[in-house]
């Protein structure tokens, strides 16, 4: 099961997330404004209207004006005003007991408003709780026009007692409302609106960024495989096209470099099989048969390593193409020219294999592994076998095998080991490294192990 990557891998991915999370950020810190400042709104319209009634009340009580110095005794109309504003006010001569929930900070906001004016007061007190109270009759006409059943409903109550002086109190009461305003939900849609706004152009431009990345990225993998690839279009912001005007400048000097190792390798090639064929005319006027033998082993020797020392330079740029091969079929061909020279060399029966590969080069490697098994173990046991995903030629021995130490040393070029792997047996310690060279070209893998029998196998993994 693969793991969940919360982390993307591309840059427009990752640049969207950055951009996405820092929007997030700003929009938190908005909010926590915001819900600020509407609670503090909140609280001000909470506490503002009974602090007017308590102001209101503490300048028209009688015993601040007496007799005939009461404004309010000599205007009626005003006293009935007065008297709306104080259905809700009353004058106690004890401190109330406030049911409810204590609210402090409506106490320390009418603190601050009476602050304002100029009033000092000694104590404040509020509290909140709920009750059930009928409905206005707005609301009952409301109720009726929308087809809802009127009943009762549960409002808010706050009530405010101050201490104006000693022992001398007066007790207001406001209702509140019961449900808050559509806060978050208007954050949400602006929030969405503003990732809209913001990351669909930044989509745009990120996806118009990578395109010319993307082939890039391509062009790079293709050349590290193929050793060619196509230039890349020069496009995009000035950065990417200076970017891609650089690969394509480093592209066609490699090329070019490579193409002249090709010509050098080929020249070489050329300049010695001369001189080697020469020799090998000459050989024949020799006339102990021995020594004619001995010279002629020895040209054939020169002539396999000059081979696989070009093929090893030419790795990676081979010039055929890659073709759907039944590798059993294969490996029996292969199989079968050794067991025609009278090699020890069997193959195991094998179901069918089939492989996008070079044939020839696939040849040339099993050639190499069976060549070895042979020298340097005694005999070699082939088998084919098909996996998931892809193919094992496997190629055993009977021979010494090789320390567990010095598996990776043995694969690089001109190495060899002491004991039954010598030059008394021949080579140059190239076949396991043009082997190698080889799978990577088809991007397999060679492995080497012991065998616990005895002997190494050797397994050429190929993608099926």
């Amino acid at each position: 099961m693969k793991r969940l990557r919360l982390w993307p891998q591309s840059l427009v991915g990752q640049v969207i997330l950055l951009v996405a999370f820092a929007l997030f950020v700003a929009q938190a810190i908005n909010f926590g404004l915001l819900l600020r400042e509407r609670n503090r709104l909140t609280l001000t319209s909470q506490t503002a209207p009974l602090a007017y009634r308590v102001i209101n009340a503490l300048d028209a009580r009688p015993d601040r004006w007496p007799g005939a110095d009461n404004p309010w005794a000599a205007n009626p109309r005003a006293d009935r005003q007065d008297q709306r504003q104080r259905r809700n006010v009353d004058f106690l001569s004890s401190q109330p007991v406030l049911d409810g929930k204590p609210r402090p900070d409506v106490a320390a906001r009418a603190r601050a408003l009476f602050d304002d004016i100029g009033l000092s007061v000694r104590t404040i007190v509020a509290a909140e709780d709920s009750r059930v109270m009928p409905l206005r009759r707005w609301e009952r006409l409301r109720s009726r026009t929308s087809g809802a059943t009127p009943g009762d409903r549960r409002v808010g109550r706050l009530r405010l007692a101050v201490e104006y002086e000693a022992g001398k109190w007066v007790l207001a009461e406001a209702r509140i409302g019961n449900r808050p305003p559509r806060f978050g939900g208007w954050l949400v849609g602006q929030t969405l609106i503003l990732y809209i706004i913001v990351l669909a152009p930044l989509l745009w431009i990120g996806r118009r960024m990578a395109r010319p990345l993307r082939q890039l990225t391509g062009s790079a993998q293709q050349f590290a495989r193929t050793g060619a690839a196509d230039p890349v279009d020069e496009r995009g912001p000035g950065d990417v096209r200076e970017l891609t005007m650089a690969f394509n400048a480093m592209r066609a000097r490699i090329i070019a470099m490579l193409d002249e190792k090709d010509r050098m390798l080929g020249a070489i090639g050329h300049d010695l099989r001369t001189p080697l064929a020469s020799l090998r005319v000459r050989t024949e006027s020799v006339e102990d048969d021995a020594e004619r033998a001995r010279m002629s082993e020895t040209i054939d020797e020169m002539n396999r390593m000059l081979e696989d020392i070009l093929s090893l330079a030419r790795a990676g740029r081979s010039a055929e193409s890659p073709q759907k091969v039944d590798l059993a079929a294969l490996a029996d061909a292969v199989v079968e020219d050794f067991v025609e020279l009278g090699s020890p060399v069997t193959l195991a029966d094998s179901d069918r294999a089939v492989a996008l590969v070079r044939p020839q080069q696939i040849r040339r490697a099993l050639r190499n592994l069976i060549e070895n098994a042979i020298v340097y173990g005694d005999r070699a046991h082939v088998s084919v076998f098909q996996e998931a995903g892809q193919v094992r030629i496997v190629v055993a021995d009977e021979g010494p095998g090789i320390a567990q130490d010095r598996m990776a040393e043995m694969l690089e070029p001109f190495t060899r080991l002491e004991g039954s792997r010598n030059r008394e047996t021949g080579g140059a310690g190239l076949g396991l490294a043009l082997v190698r060279a080889i799978m990577t070209e088809h991007h397999g893998d060679l492995r080497l192990a012991n065998r616990p029998e005895g002997g190494l196998e050797a397994s050429l993994v190929l993608p099926a």
